[in-house]
């Protein structure tokens, strides 16, 4: 049994499988997952686990080079936006390495989910709690 770190198999195995620039959808328990990236679903009840519950435990395992956000965040979730800021800010003084934060409209941040490789399903029930975050490279 794995001590330490994320002990759900299929996130584990999706970030180990990461290339540099492929993308994991982090979403809230909402977004539509297309029929292309793997679905894994850790939805228990509603706001179990949270959006930033499974941020931090990514983070913890993912070099991120970019994020991807939808742009009505700022305006619909102010709170969660200003706290993702932090947070991103903390992951990126970790890995050693600057994330660049894109906005985009929520459409097309749906769109861009088909391209990941897993998206995660939280039980996050506040609107836009959904990041992509492409992966970097450690060296």
């Amino acid at each position: 049994m794995k001590r330490t770190g994320l002990l759900n198999a299929p996130l584990s195995h999706a970030i180990a499988s990461l290339g540099h620039t492929q993308s994991l959808a982090i979403a809230d328990a909402g977004l539509p997952v297309p029929a292309g990236p793997a679905r894994i679903d850790l939805a228990v009840t509603a706001g179990l686990p949270s959006f930033l519950q499974i941020l931090d435990a990514v983070a913890g395992e993912m070099m991120v080079e970019r994020a991807v956000i939808a742009a009505e965040m700022a305006t619909v979730n102010p709170a969660l936006r200003a706290e993702l800021a932090e947070r991103l800010d903390r992951m990126a003084a970790a890995q050693g390495r600057p994330i660049l934060l894109e906005e985009v409209p929520h459409e097309t941040f749906k769109r861009l989910t088909a391209a990941s490789v897993a998206v995660v399903r939280t039980g996050e029930c506040s609107p836009y709690a959904n990041i992509l975050l492409h992966s970097g490279v450690t060296f």
